[in-house]
């Protein structure tokens, strides 16, 4: 006999045992034990369930639906008074601008009008403008 068989023969047999006192240990507590049997809801009680569920649901949805439209139309009335706040200053800004290009369109047309009339006031005789250039 080699000495790896005889290491390897009581291995064997306390593993054969121990197999045999598990599957034993295992048999009575199955059997000593009583089956233990979990009862089912009934439909109704499945259905009352459902029911409390979807009332939380909807609970729940409509909670994030209402802070969800009032962020939404805090968001809109600001972004509403700062387009209206743009829009006022830039109409501001363009009369400003009109007002300018205005007055200074008819201070040139009042400049081209007077040199005009003192141009052909040169010419008439018997006005100032005639007596002033002839001399």
């Amino acid at each position: 006999m080699t000495t790896s068989f005889v290491r390897t023969v009581p291995v064997l047999l306390a593993l054969a045992l121990a197999s045999i006192g598990v599957s034993a240990v295992a048999q009575t507590a199955t059997t000593a034990a009583p089956a233990t049997t979990t009862a089912e809801p009934t439909t109704t009680e499945k259905v009352k369930e459902a029911g409390r569920d979807a009332v939380d649901a909807t609970k729940t949805t409509t909670k994030k639906a209402v802070n969800a439209t009032e962020r939404g139309t805090k968001k809109a009335w600001d972004a509403t008074k700062r387009t209206t706040k743009k829009a006022t200053n830039a109409t501001k800004n363009v009369a400003a601008k009109t007002g300018d290009a205005v007055e200074t369109a008819g201070h040139k047309t009042a400049d081209g009008m007077r040199s005009t009339g003192k141009a052909i006031g040169e010419k008439v005789p018997g006005t100032a403008e005639h007596e002033a250039a002839k001399k």
